[in-house]
């Protein structure tokens, strides 16, 4: 009850429009948070196989940005955007190349001069998640899931 009392007073000082955009970006966050737990769990499951710190990444970056899409799909942006499913998932990834170039490089950077993060690939891998969050969160609201004329 005082959480629906302060996103009412949310709404009240920023407007209607604005509140759907931040409930938006609040959706996209927690699908992000999920999707970081997939590219940090395959990741892992990477190198535990031997693909290595940048070759399991990339692997696990594929799992999350399919999982994220699936559930921004299903949750975040409910019912928006056009065209075939594997189409949509495709511009998904494609717009989402400038994020990724944002997290991988990120990622890259810190695993290759901060000997911690290569110790603990996972902080890498949270740093690039947020480097390239803002980005994603554009291009994929006004490009892939944009609202139907």
């Amino acid at each position: 009850m005082v959480f629906q009392a302060i996103l009412s007073r949310i709404k009240g000082m920023i407007g209607a429009a604005r509140f759907a955009v931040l409930m938006e970006f609040l959706r996209f966050g927690v699908v992000g948070a999920f999707g970081f737990v997939v590219d940090t769990a395959v990741l892992y499951a990477g190198l535990a196989l031997g693909l290595g710190l940048y070759g399991g990444r990339a692997v696990s970056y594929l799992a999350a940005a399919t999982t994220t899409w699936t559930l921004n799909r299903l949750w975040t942006f409910r019912g928006r955007g056009d065209g075939p499913v594997h189409q949509q998932w495709a511009l998904f990834l494609l717009v989402n190349l400038v994020g990724f170039a944002m997290n991988y490089g990120t990622y890259a950077a810190l695993i290759e001069f901060v000997p911690m993060v290569a110790a603990h690939p996972v902080l890498g891998v949270a740093a690039g998640a947020l480097a390239g969050m803002f980005g994603n969160f554009v291009l994929s609201r006004q490009l892939v899931f944009r609202t139907k004329d």
